[in-house]
């Protein structure tokens, strides 16, 4: 997806020219399990994972395995795809999985710097710090992740927005108040992340549509 190899809008080149569209499977060697109405109504552990070009996986499951509404999978011969929102929840395991089938290829790597980071809203600075977390996740630009202590938090009240990653978890939203002025949601939070969001448990990322963010760069770029 996104700026991947097979991505719709890919970060690098090929030494070749790419078909349209590939389709790759390969086993899926964790247990899934989906309930609908506390009923499981899915639950296999010899599922197969498909990758189109251009698309998020998804599952596909031996027909015997499923007991919903399903569609005939094009992709492997004896296995059906169950739509996601056809079952109220999807588990890997015994952990639960929103928002989508989490990609295995898919990284979330984050490393400490000391590179400035600054955010203001117009002319007021909401956060500045040399300890952020720089957080590096496939297809998606670069986020900083700012402790409280570098942030203007009397300037920020938390909303009632919540928001779902599959691989890092719930995010809580901040609004900015300025004097009379309310900014909706510029700031999000894990405050209860999935393992892969563990380095930013209760820091706070900013969106660069609503606020400016300044990072220092490198001294030549």
């Amino acid at each position: 997806m996104g700026r991947g190899p097979f991505g719709h809008k890919p970060a690098g080149t090929w030494d070749f020219e790419p078909p349209a569209r590939v389709t790759y499977v390969e086993p899926f060697p964790r247990r899934v399990r989906g309930m609908l109405g506390g009923e499981t109504v899915v639950d296999s552990d010899a599922v197969q994972l498909v990758h189109h070009s251009r698309q998020l996986p998804y599952w596909a499951f031996p027909t015997a395995d499923v007991h919903v509404k399903a569609r005939r999978s094009g992709a492997v011969p004896g296995h059906v795809v169950v739509p996601w929102d056809a079952v109220e929840e999807w588990y890997e395991e015994d952990e639960q999985v929103f928002v989508h089938v989490r990609d295995p290829y898919h990284r979330v790597d984050c490393f400490s710097t000391s590179r400035r980071v600054r955010v203001l809203l117009d002319d007021v600075v909401l956060a500045d710090t040399t300890t952020a977390v720089a957080l590096y996740e496939t297809s998606i630009q670069p986020r900083f992740y700012l402790a409280p202590e570098a942030i203007r938090m009397d300037l920020l009240e938390r909303s009632d927005t919540i928001t779902h990653c599959p691989y890092k978890g719930a995010a809580n939203h901040w609004s900015a108040r300025i004097d009379d002025r309310v900014v909706e949601d510029v700031a999000w939070s894990y405050l209860d992340p999935l393992r892969e969001g563990e380095r930013i448990r209760g820091q706070l990322c900013f969106y660069d549509e609503k606020v400016t963010v300044e990072v220092e760069p490198a001294p030549n770029s």
